[in-house]
């Protein structure tokens, strides 16, 4: 498998609190990432080190071949790396078409006063983006219409009208009702199989780390504290303890 994200060394301290602490870990194209941790673990200050927002104390970040530890959260973007916040960021004021529209056009760079937003744009890429995630009969609605859980699906279309080889997905199901669960991450999952991209979610449920994850990440106090497949990682001794709180 070809290495798409590595990270070496990685630290950064806020005050007193060490939230990475010389972080090694590498992502292969292809795999389904699930990252694990209890609040405060540094499961999402790691996302944001990687994503640009946050740059590390030490440490260097490479992304498909380009080191990015310097670059900002737009560079990153245009060289393949996605990101679905916990809290969707939409245009609410937009229908869900429009929110995939500008989408494609933050890849492409090609809006302008001469032309309308949906001239921009390759209709059949955004029909296509709204048939993956469930979207088409809400294309014309308002996002701030939406339920949470097309909230989320919406989230992460435009993040895939951005052509991304890695997508990371911070909290995917938080906030979505436990009988929805499943069928937003089939829908996910499908879209970006379909996409063939390679995926990394932090999630707190179990049963979704288990079913959709081929390889599982545990973090705790800012350290990668087990790493492997999903039966290896529940199983780990301190992970169940720190994390799951099981014994």
């Amino acid at each position: 498998m070809t290495t798409l994200l590595r990270a070496e060394g990685l630290s950064l301290k806020f005050g007193g609190v060490v939230a990475a602490d010389g972080i090694d870990f590498t992502l292969e194209e292809g795999e389904r990432l699930a990252v694990i941790g209890a609040n405060g673990a540094g499961k999402t200050t790691f996302i944001n080190i990687c994503t640009g927002f946050i740059r590390p104390d030490a440490g260097t970040i490479w992304f498909n071949g380009h080191d990015v530890t310097s670059k900002s959260p737009r560079q990153i973007v245009r060289l393949g790396l996605g990101r679905s916040f916990q809290l969707p960021q939409l245009f609410v004021d937009h229908t869900v078409r429009q929110c995939l529209e500008l989408g494609a056009v933050g890849r492409s760079g090609r809006l302008s006063w001469f032309r309308s937003l949906a001239a921009s744009v390759d209709a059949v890429e955004v029909d296509h983006a709204l048939e993956l995630v469930g979207l088409r009969e809400r294309a014309h609605e308002p996002a701030s219409s939406l339920p949470e859980g097309l909230r989320k699906l919406l989230d992460v279309a435009m993040a895939l009208m951005l052509q991304p080889k890695l997508l990371i997905m911070d909290e995917p199901t938080s906030g979505v009702a436990s009988e929805d669960k499943h069928g937003l991450m089939e829908t996910v999952m499908a879209a970006l199989d379909e996409r063939k991209v390679t995926s990394w979610f932090v999630e707190h449920d179990v049963e979704v780390v288990t079913r959709y994850a081929t390889r599982v990440a545990a973090w705790i106090s800012g350290r990668i504290a087990a790493d492997g497949t999903p039966e290896h990682v529940m199983n780990d001794e301190r992970v169940k303890r720190e994390v799951l709180g099981t014994r």
